[in-house]
């Protein structure tokens, strides 16, 4: 899940994947816009056939955060 998180998320930003880590936060460490951040909430609800909840996901920070919570979508 992480792995294909982080090819998700180079898709948005300048960022090299093995930078990513599970601690990184997404506005501060790799740069991401409240734009970028929900343009990529509709890539992940079509890539992992979810359906992302937008009050739940304005609280994600981390790539930890979003690993978790796509985790707990697919059970």
């Amino acid at each position: 899940m992480l792995e294909k998180l982080k090819g998700i998320i180079v898709n948005y930003v300048e960022v090299k994947e093995d930078a990513i880590t599970p601690e990184s936060r997404f506005m501060e460490d790799l740069g991401f816009t409240s734009f970028d951040f929900m343009s990529m909430l509709g890539e992940i609800e079509d890539e992992f056939d979810v359906e992302v909840d937008q009050q739940e996901a304005a609280n994600i920070r981390t790539v930890g955060e979003a690993v978790a919570y796509l985790e707990k979508l697919a059970e």
